[in-house]
């Protein structure tokens, strides 16, 4: 016969979860594997001890603040999240959890990090992490989002600034080839978002926000799309024409490039939301196999 669970510690592990919840694990996961990547591409050959540790140090305080950005996202979005399927099932959304809750969380996460981020790897990055928690918790999700349908373009900087963050985190400031990770995200934002904007197109409208679609309709939406994958296209090859990666991944970023283009076009000429579905999560294995193969490429190269 098991043993019941005592009321108090199932409603503590449930309010942990709430606010796990609050940090968008999944996005931040991806956050942090863009910063780590920058760390490793900004350490020549094999990483030192240390080298290992400010990267273990960095990635925390990254996500202590990247998980601060999208808490102070939910507080502020309560209301729309509400609204859309996608979202409604967030704490902050169904109440469970307060604003006063919710702020106070965000605001030790941010703080936590920052001082982590100053004392153990350098004031650069915190400053930059501190400036891309602005960027997409007040800038983005506050001012740009609600008022303009190029929102993910503009905010799509602080999107981008992950490997920016682990090259700052290595080497004290920002180079040319941070630069172009940074390139590659900012342009790679837009398509990947419109594809699933173009599914979810009620849900916005319903909520009120001027996402393209609903502004500018599908088939603008979806030119857009094929078009920003056109010039990602040509933002993928730039680590190889730099210098900064070798044939391995040139080969990998034609393939997955040709793949993302190749959905955007299908979707162009025949739009089902099967298909945006679709197009959005090759978007997400585009960059992650992206990334990884610059990881790989960096040991080979």
């Amino acid at each position: 016969m098991s043993t019941p669970i005592p009321v108090q510690q199932t409603s503590t592990a449930n309010v942990l979860r709430q606010f796990y919840a609050l940090t968008k694990p999944r996005v931040v996961q991806l956050i942090v594997f863009c910063a780590l990547i920058g760390m490793v591409l900004a350490v020549p050959g094999l990483p030192s001890w240390a080298d290992v540790q400010r990267a273990v140090l960095a990635c925390i305080g990254i996500w202590l603040v990247a998980g601060a950005a999208a808490a102070f996202n939910c507080l502020v979005e309560k209301g729309i999240d509400a609204k859309m399927k996608r979202t409604a099932w967030r704490p902050t959304a169904r109440g469970q959890l307060s604003d006063l809750q919710a702020l106070i969380f965000s605001a030790l996460l941010c703080a936590a990090g920052s001082v982590l981020l100053w004392f153990t790897v350098n004031p650069l990055t915190m400053w930059l992490t501190f400036a891309t928690f602005v960027g997409y918790a007040v800038i983005y999700t506050v001012i740009l989002k609600p008022l303009t349908p190029q929102n993910i373009v503009i905010g799509g900087a602080s999107g981008a600034m992950p490997p920016v963050l682990g090259w700052a985190a290595m080497t004290g400031d920002v180079g040319p080839e941070a630069l172009i990770l940074f390139l590659i995200i900012f342009l790679w934002t837009p398509p990947h978002f419109w594809a699933l904007a173009l599914y979810r197109v009620e849900d916005y409208r319903k909520a009120g926000l001027p996402m393209l679609p609903v502004t500018h309709g599908n088939e603008f939406t979806r030119l857009q799309v094929l078009l920003y994958t056109f010039i990602l296209f040509a933002a993928c090859l730039m680590p190889f024409i730099y210098g900064m990666s070798g044939w391995l991944y040139l080969a990998v970023a034609v393939a997955v490039s040709i793949g993302f283009t190749g959905y955007a076009f299908a979707l162009w000429r025949n739009y089902s939301d099967t298909l945006a579905r679709k197009t959005f999560r090759f978007s997400l294995i585009h960059l992650s196999v992206l990334f990884l193969a610059l990881l790989v490429d960096h040991y080979i190269h």
